[in-house]
């Protein structure tokens, strides 16, 4: 299954890439946006709700649901109803280990990333 550029969790009907790398492309693709980044790096720290969310970063309600609802049908995060509220976590503590990984390559390659003319911001 191939991803849509637009939208990391929406699937595309284009051709893919290679079967073998379809879930690698859309594990990154999926954190590929800052926010979801920022989410995950909190949700690191312990579970959370979106109404936490929206205060520690400053953003609309349907902004971060809609970034949690990406990550969750990603399968990196879960939400566990508790009343009237959902509480969300982590799926895999191994997502950590691989963002530490690529934080150690981007100390290694200095600013080529951020000078990179296709894919910096």
């Amino acid at each position: 299954m191939a991803i849509n550029l637009e939208d990391a969790c929406t699937p595309s009907n284009g051709a893919a890439v290679g079967s073998e790398l379809d879930a690698a492309v859309a594990l990154f693709r999926s954190l590929s946006d800052g926010t979801r980044l920022a989410i995950v790096r909190r949700l690191a720290e312990g579970e959370t709700r979106v109404v936490d969310l929206v205060a520690e970063l400053g953003l609309a309600q349907s902004t971060v649901s809609a970034h949690v609802a990406c990550l969750r049908d990603c399968g990196l995060v879960e939400g566990r109803p508790q009343g009237r509220q959902v509480f969300y976590s982590l799926t895999r503590p191994e997502l950590m280990d691989l963002l530490s990984s690529a934080e150690t390559l981007l100390a290694a390659t200095g600013s080529a990333v951020a000078l990179c003319p296709d894919y910096a911001s």
